[in-house]
């Protein structure tokens, strides 16, 4: 025969027990697929019909006929099972039960009570197709679009089953075709048919878990895009690097931090160590490869924290400041795989940091200025005494000598140490802010020209000289001569800075709108208070610059980086003093070998200010103009600049009383004045000077007295005489002049306020002038 029955049969139970084997293995492996259980207790019962189809003739018909037809048709039972618990569809076991021990019991029945073979097969086909009629049917449900190729290949397998059943339930008892001439080759056809149904069965566990794999890399990518997302709203920066330096992924605080495009990372970007992106140490040093966070954690396999860096980002021009941490990622098997860096933009706040440290370097400033100015007023009282006496002295001494006499020279020179001596105190005095200031109303580039015209005198040739003012500035109210100082120091610095070289030093003036950012703060402020713009004043040089270290101590009072006896370290604080005095600014902008620049600012003077400095200035010109009319007087130095005109005169001479604690300056004094043709009364005590004046109100044309003396001041004197004369002139004479001492003395009647140390001829010429009146 083509096909041996047993043959046959013992090849169906060895598939079978691979197959049950087979999916046994399936569901334990993949337990949430449904199906491959069924399956293999499918080809577990299949080998028992298998079993007893080839014992027949063998043992009992009742379990070779009746068990061995009933368990191949509870087979496809259970496959069927298997399909809708792999299609998610409900299997309701207690009637597939109860159709398995139905088919059991109608195989004994025909059996036992009736021996009906046909009966018997017809039970055995019914049931086959039944089942895979419903198989059909849970498909066409489960895959109504025809997407899945092994459902629909699994669909053509069924229907050829259909018709080989129906074929075979037709041909053997209508076609004559015997039994055992049949059953082999359907048997052969189903054993094939078996195969390729564990073929497509395993396909579609095959499609099973790439369905599943796609859900789960959805789902992964699911959240990864809500990582991303929510990585890439964080306001901390996260990049995210491989070992070889090339970046993973970056987030868009990052990219704003390093101002980068929006579009995304690139995937071959280097990490920020190649020679244009330096970072920069938290003392703004360039940070070496091995400090670096991601080097540290590639060298150590360790997390780094907490680490300040700086990058330099558009082309340099700017230094952004971060709070960085790294740490690394690794593999299940320990390897690394990348490293994350994480920071905070701390730009803003290191802004605040440096703008708090200025503060308290400003503080530290004022308080120097403020020790400085304490120590001015306690000592420039006697230091100018003495350079008062040192200067009288010697002026007199040189008018007793002949222009020929060898000690000319020797007291010239002690007057030029004294007037040395003298500007020192008026320089402290003015970085102090003790020097008085009259102010009047100022056009900045008249200034700047006066200014120019005295250093191209002084300037060397190979310097040149640049101006430039804008006409259309604010006028300023201020005082000219201190304005000038500044101007004149910075001019003076700046030639001095070209060391002898070929240069430029350069002057502009203009105007900055109040709402101008780039106004100092202090400075915009006053501005947008007064409804008034800036002026602003640029100093520039080409010289040898400064260095950072030297920038920060410029204006420290006594710092000098020239020679000993070439500078005394007052120059740049007295400009610092004067532009603070007059409401202004200063920023310095400096780089070794490539020059300074100073920017001065001043908030321009509001209308009503300049409205009241016209009449003051209108009310001086015309008490000028009257004094101008007066004829002079014997007390005049012009008329009295021989004692003995002052004898010849039949007038008595002006009657001067002069108080002061220190007994040189009354010695110079009464010696001064007598010389030039008054009577002087002096005294060192207060109590004295008063009583004088209480006993002679009208003997006496001029009071002038100190200030500062112990017990009574100056004011105090002045207004216990005035209570007894009040026509009589009073000048008060002092080492350190205020603003509020000039209010003061103004308030009490005193008609000036003398700077001790001028020199004899301008003593003299405030002294006539005040008798005068």
């Amino acid at each position: 025969m083509l096909f041996d029955m047993p043959t046959l049969l013992a090849l169906r139970v060895g598939i079978d027990v691979l197959i049950a084997l087979a999916f046994w293995g399936q569901m334990l492996r993949y337990p949430t697929i449904g199906g491959p259980g069924w399956w293999s207790v499918s080809a577990l019962v299949a080998i028992v019909g298998s079993i007893g189809m080839s014992l027949r003739g063998f043992a009992p018909e009742l379990f070779t006929v009746s068990v061995a037809n009933a368990a191949l048709s509870i087979g496809p039972l259970f496959a069927w099972m298997g399909l809708r618990s792999y299609l998610g569809l409900s299997h309701p076991r207690l009637r597939v039960a109860v159709a398995a021990l139905g088919l059991l019991a109608a195989q004994m029945a025909f059996l036992v009570l009736w021996d009906l073979p046909a009966v018997r097969q017809l039970i055995f086909v019914t049931s086959a197709v039944s089942v895979i009629l419903l198989a059909l049917r849970d498909m066409n449900r489960a895959d109504p679009e025809r997407r899945v190729p092994e459902l629909q290949a699994l669909k053509l397998l069924s229907v050829a089953e259909v018709a080989v059943l129906l074929t075979f339930a037709v041909a053997v008892p209508l076609g004559g075709i015997s039994l055992e001439t049949a059953a082999p080759i359907t048997l052969f056809f189903f054993i094939l048919a078996r195969l390729l149904r564990v073929v497509l069965y395993g396909a579609l566990l095959s499609h099973r878990l790439r369905q599943d794999g796609d859900r789960a890399r959805q789902g992964l990518q699911a959240r990864e895009a809500e990582s991303r997302a929510l990585i890439d709203n964080l306001s901390a920066g996260v990049m995210v690097f491989r070992p070889d330096h090339t970046l993973v992924t970056i987030n868009s605080a990052a990219r704003c931090f390093l101002g980068w495009s929006e579009g995304g990372a690139n995937a071959a970007l280097p990490e920020p160590t190649v020679a244009n992106w330096n970072m920069l140490r938290e003392d703004g040093q360039a940070m070496r490869r091995h400090e670096m966070p991601f080097e540290r954690v590639l060298a150590t396999g360790q997390p780094v924290r907490s680490v300040i860096i700086g990058v330099p980002v558009a082309s340099a021009e700017e230094v952004r400041w971060a709070l960085c941490n790294a740490y690394p990622e690794t593999t299940s098997q320990g390897a690394l795989r990348h490293v994350v860096l994480t920071f905070i933009d701390i730009t803003s706040l290191r802004e605040v940091q440096s703008q708090q440290k200025r503060l308290q370097n400003q503080l530290a400033q004022s308080q120097k200025m403020e020790a400085l100015g304490t120590l001015a007023g306690g000592v420039a009282h006697d230091f100018n005494n003495i350079l008062a006496a040192i200067l009288g002295n010697a002026d007199l001494a040189r008018q007793d000598l002949t222009p020929e006499a060898p000690a000319r020279e020797s007291l010239h020179e002690i007057s030029t140490a004294a007037r040395r001596g003298r500007e020192l105190v008026r320089q402290i005095l003015a970085f102090s802010r003790q020097q008085p200031a009259e102010r009047t109303r100022i056009q900045m580039g008249d200034i700047v020209d006066e200014s120019c015209a005295l250093l191209r005198a002084a300037m060397p040739s190979q310097v040149q000289l640049l101006h430039e003012c804008h006409r259309d500035t604010p006028l300023l109210l201020g005082d000219s001569t201190q304005l000038g100082q500044v101007l004149i120091n910075l001019g003076t610095n700046a030639v001095h800075a070209l060391q002898g070289q070929p240069g430029r030093v350069e002057f502009q003036v203009d105007r900055l709108a109040r709402g101008d950012a780039r106004l100092p703060a202090d400075v915009a402020r006053t501005c947008e208070e007064s409804g008034v713009d800036a002026v602003r004043v640029r100093v520039s040089d080409t010289g040898c610059g400064m260095s950072e270290t030297v920038t920060a101590r410029i204006f420290e009072p006594f710092f000098t980086t020239k020679a000993v006896g070439k500078g005394t370290g007052l120059g740049l604080p007295v400009v610092l003093g004067i532009v603070q005095m007059h409401g202004g600014a200063i920023e310095v902008q400096s780089q070794s070998g490539r020059g300074t620049s100073f920017t001065l600012y001043f908030p321009g003077a509001t209308e009503d200010s300049l409205h009241k400095c016209a009449v003051a200035e209108a009310t001086k010109a015309a008490d000028a103009v009257t004094m101008a009319g007066n004829p002079p007087e014997r007390g005049d130095p012009a008329a009295t600049e021989n004692p003995s005109m002052a004898d010849a005169s039949p007038d008595p001479a002006p009657h001067i009383l002069y108080l002061d604690d220190d007994d040189t300056l009354v010695f110079l004094v009464r010696r001064l004045l007598e010389r030039r043709g008054y009577r002087v009364t002096a005294f060192t005590e207060q109590r004295l000077a008063i009583e004088a004046v209480r006993a002679d109100p009208q003997g006496f044309q001029l009071l002038l007295t100190d200030f500062n003396m112990p017990g009574m001041s100056g004011l105090d004197v002045a207004r216990a005489v005035l209570a007894l004369n009040p026509s009589l002139p009073v000048a008060v004479a002092s080492g350190y002049i205020t603003d509020e001492l000039q209010a003061e003395a103004r308030a009490a009647g005193v008609r000036e306020v003398v700077f001790k140390t001028d020199a004899v001829e301008a003593f003299c010429e405030i002294v006539a002038r005040l008798v005068q009146r």
